[in-house]
């Protein structure tokens, strides 16, 4: 059996993985989700993928399933269990709690400032809306009734569902989603978001200081806010449409314009109008919820939801106990066969909305040399650590997107494939010389490169070996530290490393400040003038055809200037509990999201 594996996604928010303008917006840590429109842009593989798959399962057995699905090169959709009463009894016993097994969150449960996948999973069944992330990658009304868009794009009017109260029964008004934004744009903000780039009206105003309102944000009444921007954007309305709503009374206590420090201190105390309701955090272990009795689309269906902590050795065992219901395993041919195997889960297969990536430190000057970054891509096989880990599930990849999305291109993009003679070349024109011991130097510097490891994560298990011999053999000497997922974000957000390994969630839209100077989530220290350009370009342009050429361009210079390694995109696998009923997951649409909907049928 191959080592069984496990990813840890980073999202953002740009949610880059979560909401695009403020709650996120660019790539997630966790949020799957190519463009709004990037469903009816599918690559023809993903609808060969589909159409397998219904094939397949028209007029046949369950066991048919199961025997097809293991024997053929299927590696996409849905495979049901084979034995849906075979599931254990400590699974069986559970009545009114369903279990979901992930990595432990940092425990910022706050939708201003939660960054990674997992806390954002927690965020998203306590918060609500506007306006959320469908199946397909489009985004649909949640809190908002209607919204209404002036012909000119400049105008945007959120009409509130009535009666939405949050979990302590206090009333939501359009008030709290004001409150939410001023702190959005607060000069002291300084979470994952960017809403100063959607350019609202009197934005700049209040950022600087020199306002106390934000003249284009205008209350009709306690269902009805009107939102002016400077100019029209195509994600406008879907980005101020996934601000999550907080209750002012309680966030907004201690908060005075310039200092937000009184809402970070609430990171793990949230209240929200969401699904669930924060009963107990255990820090490394468990994140306890109830079904919140007020929530607006209906009380959920199950009435505990436990979020446990588990790890790369755990997952397959407690699936196969009935510890937990349902958790992402690392998708591999080994753990394909096993977990169905077990008879009793339903294994849900399919694309990632993300991608896998090794960071640079672009402070550091080593990395801010052009010739350098292309040398370790060419000096790394990135080939063979994609297919010992995942095999058939996932691609090398050399553009920072997902092949679900319709901005995706392999048009004119340098494929980097695995070339030492041509590493050594430029690390020879960069001026790093081999030296007596073999090691390179120039100035004086040994060519030396830490390594922050994530503990028990297989692709840097696959990664560590590869990349220390592949650079062993250019004269780079390797050095890694291991810490788990939270260590590395820390040392992330504070700078301090040389390169690690992680992966981003998109949102179902392309643009993202990852990349810009100076980006929300830019915390790399990457700049390129062209790619801020094109950006921008992307951002304001309305005509998506044309916004598909500009992001080819943006993808062609940034597989040129290379500012990470850009390593995969893999398949997401979601084995699933058979008593469990209602999810509905896809690319762009995480098990977060329809909580409320799924059910234990007794």
């Amino acid at each position: 059996m191959k080592r069984k594996l496990s990813i840890f996604l980073l999202t953002l928010a740009m949610f880059g993985g979560l909401l695009a303008g403020c709650g996120g917006g660019d790539e997630k840590a966790a949020d799957p989700a190519p463009t709004e429109q990037g469903t009816q842009n599918k690559t023809d593989d993903s609808k060969k993928t589909d159409d397998t798959a219904k094939t397949d399962d028209t007029a046949k057995t369950d066991d048919d399933k199961k025997d097809d699905a293991a024997a053929t090169d299927q590696n996409d959709g849905l495979f049901p269990a084979s034995d849906p009463a075979s599931s254990p009894a400590a699974a069986m016993n559970r009545k009114d709690t369903l279990i979901v097994g992930m990595t432990a969150p940092k425990g910022i449960f706050n939708p201003f400032y939660g960054e990674t996948a997992y806390d954002q999973y927690v965020i998203k069944t306590l918060f609500s809306s506007f306006l959320e992330v469908q199946k397909d990658g489009t985004y649909a009304n949640s809190l908002a009734d209607k919204v209404d868009v002036s012909p000119d794009g400049l105008k945007y009017t959120y009409h509130l569902k009535p009666g939405v109260k949050y979990s302590d029964g206090t009333p939501v008004t359009v008030k709290d989603y004001v409150f939410a934004l001023k702190v959005f744009l607060d000069s002291s903000y300084d979470g994952p978001s960017d809403l100063l780039s959607l350019k609202i009206k009197g934005g700049q105003e209040y950022h600087d200081g020199k306002a106390k309102d934000i003249s284009g944000v205008k209350v009709i009444d306690d269902n009805t806010v009107e939102v002016t921007v400077l100019e029209p954007q195509a994600m406008t309305k879907n980005d101020l449409g996934t601000v999550y709503l907080v209750p002012e009374a309680y966030y907004g206590k201690g908060y005075k314009q310039g200092n937000t420090e009184s809402i970070k201190a609430l990171n793990n105390k949230p209240i929200g109008s969401g699904q669930y309701v924060l009963t107990k955090y255990a820090p490394g272990q468990e994140v306890d919820l109830t079904a919140n009795p007020n929530y607006f689309k209906g009380a959920p269906k199950i009435k505990n939801v436990v979020f446990k902590t588990t790890t790369e050795e755990t997952k397959m065992a407690m699936l196969q106990s009935g510890e937990t219901d349902m958790d992402m395993v690392t998708v591999s041919e080994d753990n394909v066969e096993e977990l169905i195997s077990y008879g009793f889960l339903d294994v849900n297969i399919f694309p990632t909305n993300g991608y896998g990536y090794i960071q640079f430190n672009h402070k550091l000057k080593k990395f801010q040399d052009l010739k350098v970054r292309q040398a370790l891509v060419y000096g790394l096989n990135r080939a063979e650590i994609v297919e010992g880990v995942y095999g058939k599930y996932a691609d090398v990849i050399n553009i920072p997107q997902s092949k679900v999305s319709w901005a995706y291109t392999d048009e004119n993009i340098e494929k980097y494939e695995f070339n030492l003679d041509k590493a050594k070349q430029l690390l020879d024109e960069a001026g790093w010389k081999v030296g007596s011991d073999g090691i390179r130097e120039k100035d004086g510097e040994k060519l030396k490169i830490n390594f922050s490891a994530t503990a028990d994560n297989s692709v840097v298990n696959a990664i560590i070996p590869i990349m220390t011999q592949n650079y062993k053999e250019l004269g780079i000497a390797l050095t890694s530290e291991t810490l788990d997922f939270n260590a590395i974000m820390d040392k992330k957000d504070k700078g301090d490393y040389e390169m690690f390994f992680a992966a981003w969630g998109l949102t179902p839209d392309p643009d993202t400040t990852i990349f810009i100077t100076n980006g929300a989530q830019n915390e790399m220290g990457y700049s390129n003038k062209k790619v801020d350009e094109l950006m921008l370009k992307a951002k304001v342009e309305l005509d998506q055809n044309k916004r598909k050429e500009l992001y080819k361009e943006l993808y062609q210079e940034l597989n040129r200037d290379l500012p990470m390694i850009f390593m995969y995109q893999r398949r997401d696998m979601w084995p699933i509990n058979a008593r469990v009923k209602g999810f509905d997951l896809s690319p762009y649409k995480d098990f977060s999201y329809g909580l409320y909907n799924v059910e234990l049928p007794q």
